[in-house]
């Protein structure tokens, strides 16, 4: 599998595009991806996908207004369409007195997350991992679920005062669940190169877990000590930073509205947002094709910055960060390159420090329950341990959480070294692991 989309054909591509369009002000958004994708379940590969597609849309600027048209087909003739489609739905939009021209030509800084041997994996070498994972579901009479994907995603935007910002990336995943009769364990790995996933340490991991928690006990809800593992953090700090963007304090729909500045969180924690980090992914440039630039959100637990779209920038007096989605939007801006700095301790160093407490793998199912104190409500799933004496000493029956994110980020006691960490219920960051204290739980589960 090859990447479609080239800067040069980008180009060509865009070049078609100003041919035919007759906005005051015109951009293009171009993507391409190019995925493949080897799945299982039951101990057998069950489906192996392969696709490839390239997306136009068009934005066009007239009098104020804006709106967007998008294809996946590209002859002329489709671009032609697309551009009128594009002016037509701006001409019918309301004047936005707030719209800002587009950006001119910018500088970005260097990201390299490219790896040709990842955009070229074949199915028979996702085929042969997978087997050895499954041989060693099979070794302990487990079932093995989970997903092996690859490809790769180019971005392109350009538009007509000279901005030219082009990005290329691979991906690769690997995702596996063990059942049991009576208990289950997970794990899951991303990375732009696929030779950095290690499925086999992986299928151990959640082996290890689905076994060790067999015949879970029933524990009273109450708060407990609890220490997350990173996909347990990641699963919960994705319902908060979306608050740190500026639009979303100018409105008071942030926790953060009337806080920055204030310490929120406890002394020891410190989080920012770095497109440069070498564990994180995406481009360099945001969806208007701004550079992105590291931004520290909190140290100490005070709340230093927020991030800025163009437009939130002006209302708000402050710089734009490149933080910013594709107009039109309602959301503004948000950080999603989260790197979160930890401490030394690892995950035996935690369950060592702990006289009674629990060890959790992941969460899901997760909603918002008040999203000013940012109280969130969830389950356990997938591997939760009783510590007593600094020892694991059996599985737990799932949990139902009702904990606020703030009060939770006041009260972690120690954390590992951060890691890029994949969950199912938020995007890729850069987080620890954590130990905290007086986490709630509301209600017992019957598995």
């Amino acid at each position: 599998m090859t990447m479609m989309l080239t800067r040069q054909r980008a180009k060509e591509i865009f070049d078609k595009v100003i041919k035919y369009s007759t906005a005051e002000e015109t951009e293009a958004y171009i993507t391409s991806t190019a995925s493949a994708l080897t799945r299982f379940a039951n101990n057998t590969i069950h489906q192996n996908v392969a696709e490839e597609e390239t997306a136009l849309s068009v934005r066009a600027v007239v009098e104020h207004r804006t709106a967007r048209a998008s294809t996946n087909r590209l002859d002329e003739p489709s671009i032609r369409q697309t551009c009128e489609a594009a002016l037509a739905l701006a001409r019918l939009q309301p004047p936005n007195p707030d719209l800002l021209p587009l950006p001119h030509p910018q500088t970005y800084g260097s990201v390299d997350r490219y790896y040709p041997e990842t955009a070229e994996l074949t199915p028979q070498a996702r085929a042969e991992t997978v087997l050895r994972v499954l041989q060693r579901a099979e070794k302990d009479q487990l079932t093995a679920a989970g997903v092996y994907s690859s490809g790769a995603v180019a971005t392109a935007l350009f538009n007509s005062r000279g901005l030219e910002a082009f990005h290329e990336e691979t991906i690769s995943e690997f995702s596996v669940t063990m059942l049991g009769p009576t208990s289950s364990g997970w794990a899951k790995q991303t990375s732009p190169f696929h030779l950095e996933l290690n499925p086999a340490a992986l299928a151990e991991r959640a082996a290890r877990k689905a076994l060790e928690g067999g015949s879970p006990r029933d524990l009273p809800p109450d708060k407990y000590t609890v220490i997350l593992e990173p996909s347990a953090v990641l699963d919960l700090l994705g319902f908060l930073f979306f608050d740190f963007g500026g639009l979303a304090v100018h409105e008071g729909r942030s926790c953060l509205t009337g806080r920055v500045g204030e310490k929120v969180f406890g002394d020891n924690i410190f989080v920012r947002d770095d497109v440069f980090h070498p564990l994180q992914s995406g481009p360099p440039f945001d969806g208007e094709g701004m550079p992105r630039r590291r931004v520290n959100l909190v140290e100490q637990g005070v709340v230093k910055n927020l991030v800025y779209a163009r437009s939130t920038a002006k209302k708000m007096g402050k710089e734009p960060t490149g933080h910013g989605f594709p107009l039109p939007n309602e959301y503004g801006e948000a950080p999603l390159n989260i790197v979160m700095e930890g401490g030394r301790a690892t995950l035996d160093d935690m369950i060592r420090s702990t006289p009674r407490g629990l060890l959790v793998t992941r969460f899901w199912y997760i909603r918002e329950v008040d999203p000013y104190q940012k109280i969130l409500t969830g389950m356990t799933r997938d591997g939760l341990f009783w510590i007593e004496e600094g020892k694991i000493q059996h599985g737990v029956k799932n949990l139902r959480f009702n904990q606020s994110v703030i009060e939770m980020l006041r009260q972690v006691e120690m954390m590992s070294p951060p890691q890029r960490t994949a969950g199912e219920e938020s995007f890729e960051m850069v987080v620890p692991a954590m130990k905290v204290r007086e986490f709630n739980f509301s209600s017992a589960t019957k598995y």
